[in-house]
């Protein structure tokens, strides 16, 4: 009888003889949410999710539209809280300490390294260097034994290359279309091989600026396509004036943004779904809202009269109110029976994993 080929052995040896390759299946065990519970549960698929370890994910959006404050602020605080440690690559000299810690960030060396950086070689040396010295010292762990770690490059839009360095220098303002997007797709590529078998994210924002075609008018990710092919997680983001007070009243003044989150590609949940995620000025952002805007959108609340009814799968029991008097103990609940309700289930179920690769032709741009 034929001896059969030992996969596992030759898996082991696979690995240790050829650096950067990795064997296996890196699904995410780990995830950080956003801050708000309904896009965590439009780009994983769970209110309890987020962005994954192991994985990048993008955020874009049009200036002072949330995406630092989603990414720098609420998933480092938020990656804080489960043990992880944070790199913090600002290539905007915007995040300030005093802002950071107002968002409840722990800006401790031993929690947080901030570095300032304007080229995209330069975050591509400084991952490479954090990854050598965590394979060499902790690559031999169970992943449950390695530490934790999520890299934020907060933004893919403002790093330079070298030409653009050196044509400044020149007095040269062309700048260097041609190669960016190309450094861009190469800093993701190699990033996201690197962290796949490890607890370890890479979180990153991004510039859109608006179409100029009347018939596609979405705005468009800046940086090519390249590294929107590498990113599991790909959020539009675009900035609305939020004009009502803390009881939902219509006011004349801007009391906030409004954030509206568009899931442009998810690799665990639906594309094409969007938020609008209100962020008053003086309490910043509630982990709660636009969920009963999508709970009404999906059916799981119905309009009856002037009130929204949920009847709960479970006791039988119904829930109407008016809408102000909506909370978020209300909307946990319901969140809490989630995986009972029927019509949550068919939400579920209708995900077709085909769908999750859209063609993002349409949304990148090679500048």
């Amino acid at each position: 009888m034929q001896k059969p080929f030992d996969l596992t052995k030759f898996r082991t040896g696979l690995t240790k003889s050829i650096t950067g390759i990795s064997a296996g299946f890196h699904d995410p065990r780990d995830w950080i949410s956003t801050g708000n519970k309904t896009l965590d549960y439009l780009i994983s698929g769970d209110f309890n999710g987020g962005i994954p370890l192991g994985k990048v994910s993008v955020f874009a959006g049009e200036s002072g539209s949330g995406k630092s404050f989603i990414c720098s602020g609420n998933i480092v605080k938020n990656a804080q809280d489960k043990g992880c440690q944070v790199v913090l690559f600002d290539s905007e000299n915007a995040l300030d300490e005093q802002w950071l810690q107002a968002l409840d960030v722990d800006t401790s060396p031993e929690k947080l390294l901030r570095i300032s950086v304007s080229m995209i070689d330069d975050v591509a040396k400084a991952i490479s260097e954090f990854m050598k010295d965590y394979k060499a010292n902790y690559g031999d762990l169970e992943y449950d034994e390695m530490p934790k770690l999520v890299f934020v490059v907060d933004s893919l839009g403002m790093l330079l290359t070298p030409t653009d360095v050196d044509q400044f220098q020149k007095g040269d303002m062309k700048g260097d279309m041609g190669r960016k997007p190309k450094a861009l797709a190469a800093l993701v590529r190699n990033t996201v091989n690197q962290i796949a078998p490890f607890p370890i994210a890479l979180v990153a924002t991004n510039h859109t600026y608006a179409s100029q075609d009347m018939f596609d008018p979405d705005d468009k990710i800046s940086g090519g396509q390249g590294f929107i092919y590498a990113s599991s997680i790909v959020v539009a983001i675009k900035k609305l004036k939020l004009k009502e007070d803390a009881d939902g009243n219509k006011v004349s003044s801007v009391q906030g943004i409004r954030a509206a989150c568009k899931v442009m590609k998810s690799r665990y949940s639906k594309p094409f779904e969007g938020v609008q995620i209100k962020i008053p000025y003086e309490t910043g952002m509630d982990p709660y809202s636009g969920m009963l805007e999508m709970l009404e959108a999906k059916g799981i609340v119905e309009k009856v009269g002037n009130k929204l009814s949920y009847i709960s799968p479970i006791t039988g029991e119904e829930i109407k109110e008016f809408r102000k008097a909506w909370t978020d103990e209300k909307l946990q609940l319901i969140i809490d029976e989630w995986g009972q309700n029927p019509k949550a289930q068919e939400d579920v179920e209708n995900i077709d994993r085909e769908e999750f690769e859209p063609d993002m032709e349409d949304y990148t741009d090679e500048s």
